[in-house]
């Protein structure tokens, strides 16, 4: 009888909450908002957004109805976004809004629970103790690692063109782009020898555990969404599930062996740790070093659980996004071969192949190339915030007109509802960027658009690293890899499209991958022909 009695207790709170869920979207304020109709009850305007280039559809709605609207997501929830700067510098700011648990425990996922699934007091914490891992001080120690493997591409891909006897040839930029940003952060992240970019060597361990879990992210698939909403699906066991467990047991174990190395090195040097004594190290020694710090109070430490949380999210998030941008940097200066030239002249006026950080930082027109590619071809292309409270979001400009011609100077916000960042659609708005504001034009640099001046964002006068406590805290080490990439590899050859340019289009899942049209297999794929640059 006491079964009973809690099946039925499960089963009324299980359809309390669905009932919730279905009900609570019909009481916002939000739906005073513009927006498209919502073309179903159940998916909402999901299925549109998930069939569309991402960032396309927001875009033509905010031209068509307005600054601000809302649109629905699944169960018909009330979804917002807006390219008022004032709006997102709010949301971005604001402890009223958090990543959504549903994208929270989809990162996770892939990710593990690190800095990018914790929210409030547990991220500042984790926030205080990684930022000294992520100074400049530390980049720039680092710089030599990200030239000595771009190196090592520059020679496999100019052994290829010898291998072809035809002077030039055809490589995909998306495979090796990973495999070499892959033994970057192997290398920087942990001092862990991925040799990725060696033909003769097999994949290690840990480098078939990640594969494992990152391909299982980069399709969408319906289990894994639903995952986000209902948690207990992800036990199903299913191949992908088992094989995701594997590989996550994998990464789990050797994380443990190398967190044990760090601390006993840290631990043996025989002098008082302190957090500004970091120098030299990878990032997870640094992170090792500095949470055990002696001026650390012991509250505000992270266990042996939270850093080996890092792990995956240094491999993903240090890997994947960099190899994203230089391969969309590729695609863009094969498309402009008046800026590749121009790039490629700054670059040729440095007398050496490894350059230090201070100059990779002070070329400036290797900068516009990477702020406009940053601009245009963002890897994360959005994100989402949702009010963990009732809220009213301040706007700049005249506001907005409600649905019964009511002018709005804010706009209100009750807790659930979801804030949609539009990061690409903010980058490249007309608004802000001119009439050719989707075209990849690195001159527009020369003189800084007004508005451009007030976009919410850590880096470049751009949203692609967000904002606020939540920007990405390796943006650094991010930019300088990619410029060091881009010297080598501009410095070495000319670069076109293997194919046409209507035959690569984007697809986004953790982050934005150009995908080649012109197989049958339709795989993550950049080809390119390289030919070596004959001064």
């Amino acid at each position: 009888m006491y079964a009973l009695y809690l099946s039925a207790a499960a089963l009324l709170f299980g359809l309390y909450k669905l009932l919730r869920l279905f009900i609570r979207p019909y009481f916002s304020p939000t739906r005073a908002l513009p927006g498209p109709p919502s073309p179903s009850w159940l998916w909402g305007n999901f299925k549109d957004i998930v069939k569309a280039d991402n960032s396309v559809l927001h875009e033509a709605w905010l031209d068509k109805y307005g600054p601000v609207i809302r649109y629905t997501g699944m169960f018909n929830d009330n979804r917002v976004t807006t390219l008022d700067m004032r709006a997102l510098h709010h949301v971005l700011n604001s402890p009223a809004f958090e990543k959504p648990l549903q994208a929270r425990i989809n990162l996770a996922q892939f990710l593990g629970e690190g800095l990018l699934f914790v929210e409030g007091d547990e991220h500042r914490k984790q926030r205080r103790v990684m930022n000294p891992a992520f100074g400049p001080t530390q980049i720039r120690e680092m710089t030599d690692i990200f030239l000595e493997k771009s190196l090592q591409l520059r020679d496999i891909w100019l052994s290829e063109v010898a291998k072809s006897g035809d002077e030039r040839a055809r490589v995909d930029a998306v495979s090796w782009l990973s495999k070499l940003t892959l033994d970057v952060i192997g290398l920087a992240g942990f001092s862990y020898p991925f040799d990725a970019l060696n033909p003769a060597q097999a994949p290690n361990e840990l480098n078939a555990a990640f594969s494992t879990i990152f391909s299982a992210g980069t399709k969408f698939n319906l289990l894994n969404f639903l995952i986000g909403f209902f948690p207990i699906f992800g036990h199903i066991p299913t191949t992908r599930n088992r094989k995701m467990a594997r590989a996550k047991a994998v990464m789990a174990r050797i994380g443990r062996d190398l967190l044990a190395e760090k601390k006993a090195a840290v631990l043996g040097e025989h002098e008082k740790v302190a957090k500004d004594s970091l120098q030299g190290r990878d990032l997870l020694s640094l992170l090792v070093r500095a949470n055990m710090a002696t001026d650390l109070p012991e509250a505000q430490r992270m266990s042996d659980e939270d850093v080996l949380a890092q792990v995956p999210t240094f491999l993903v998030a240090g890997h994947e996004t960099t190899s994203t941008s230089v391969t969309w940097a590729l695609y863009a200066l094969s498309l402009s071969p008046a800026s590749q030239t121009r790039l490629r002249e700054e670059l040729l006026s440095v007398d050496t192949d490894t350059p230090s950080m201070d100059t990779l930082a002070g070329l400036p027109y290797l900068d516009k190339v990477c702020r406009e590619v940053l601009r245009v071809h963002a890897p994360v292309p959005s994100t989402v915030r949702i009010a963990v409270r009732d809220d009213v979001i301040p706007m700049g400009g005249s506001g907005w007109v409600d649905n019964a011609g009511v002018q709005h100077t804010a706009i209100r916000i009750a807790k659930g509802d979801v804030v949609f960042v539009p990061i690409l659609a903010l980058n490249r708005a007309k608004a802000v960027w001119g009439e050719d504001a989707e075209e990849f034009r690195p001159e527009r640099w020369d003189v800084l658009p007004e508005p451009a001046a007030k976009i919410p964002g850590v880096w470049g006068n751009l949203l692609t690293f967000l904002g606020g406590s939540h920007a990405c805290i390796g943006y650094r080490f991010s930019v300088i890899e990619m410029k060091a990439i881009i010297f080598t590899l501009v410095r070495a050859f000319e670069f076109e499209l293997a194919v046409p340019k209507d035959k690569i289009v984007k697809r986004s899942m953790i982050v934005t991958r150009p995908v080649d049209i012109s197989e049958p297999d339709q795989r993550n794929r950049l080809p390119i022909v390289v030919r070596p640059y004959r001064r």
